[in-house]
């Protein structure tokens, strides 16, 4: 029998050379060698892993998606080796990280070429998604989320506190009044986020609780804060988002923070969500910490907006 990774590594160098025989050139091997191996694989998978035609040769879906999983299985194998190997400490390999779109433009993004100096063996792929994502499926080293954790086999580390404010540009206060009472919002636009049930679409909370609630409305809703935020500073409407958001435009004065009479609610929690395995890649651990470092102890979206209880 074919040894599997093996196999995975000439599956990996077809894909990269483009046929059988550029792949058993580089890898030293007969083309019919080279064949056997696609063939195990294949067979042991149950799918076609290739379009094979005279001029030219595609992955299938199912070859494509086979890739992702021996692309990252080897980088881990060989991180692994790396690590134990005689002064192999250093992170190295490609690092996969999702994270909500908003806040990986915002506040990861900028941070990621220090990373790249602190580390340059390690390759980031920084994924773009405000809905969660299945980590191990998918995979995901590393996923950032905005929420309260639920029970699951995940491990996760706390970065930040999510704090949310109300907004709204001085041209709207001047041309329909500030609110002084959550009570008030039901008179003004309010501008409604669709993947949130506390600050989203027809209610927000309120309180540390969230008992709190007004009915809303507006004439702008959208499933991603920055746009959100561009219409409020327009003066289309008041808007209910986390301060990460916002910040920028608060200390410019394109957006004023409303003094209600309840509290916003309590935010979640900013979360580095991780597989449970027994090693975690060095890799990971250090962007891990890197971020830990970057957004504590006082997040820097923060700085200067909010005095913290």
């Amino acid at each position: 029998m074919l040894d599997r990774v093996t196999s995975m590594q000439v599956f990996v160098r077809v894909v990269a050379d483009g046929s059988f025989s550029a792949a058993a050139r580089t890898l030293a091997l007969s083309q019919t060698m080279v064949t056997r191996h696609i063939a195990a694989l294949e067979d042991r998978l149950g799918v076609t892993l290739f379009h094979r035609s005279t001029r030219r040769l595609s992955l299938t879906e199912a070859g494509q998606d086979f890739l992702i999983g021996c692309q990252r299985i080897l980088e881990d194998l060989d991180g692994i080796e790396h690590e134990i190997s005689a002064g192999g400490r250093e992170p190295r390999g490609r690092l996969r990280i999702n994270a909500p779109v908003s806040f990986a433009v915002q506040h990861v993004a900028p941070l990621l070429p220090e990373f790249h100096s602190r580390y340059p063996k390690v390759k980031v792929e920084l994924g773009l998604d405000d809905r969660v994502v299945d980590l191990i499926a998918q995979g995901w080293d590393l996923t950032l989320r905005i929420r309260m954790m639920e029970a699951s086999s995940l491990r996760s580390r706390r970065l930040a506190t999510i704090r949310f404010a109300v907004c709204a540009a001085p041209s709207y206060l001047q041309s329909h009044g500030t609110p002084a009472t959550i009570a008030e919002l039901t008179q003004h636009n309010c501008l409604g986020y669709t993947l949130s049930d506390d600050v989203g679409i027809g209610r927000w909370h309120f309180g540390r609780d969230g008992k709190a609630q007004v009915q809303v409305s507006g004439p702008l809703t959208a499933n991603n804060g920055d746009v959100l935020r561009e219409a409020a500073i327009a003066g289309m409407g008041i808007i209910y988002q986390p301060l990460f958001i916002m910040a920028d435009a608060i200390r410019d004065g394109s957006l004023k923070i409303l003094q209600l009479d309840e509290p916003p609610i309590e935010g979640p929690e900013l979360l580095a969500v991780y597989a449970p395995t027994s090693v975690v890649p060095l890799k990971t651990r250090a962007m891990i910490d890197y971020l830990v470092e970057a957004f504590g102890p006082v997040p820097p979206w923060e700085t200067g907006l909010l005095e913290r209880p």
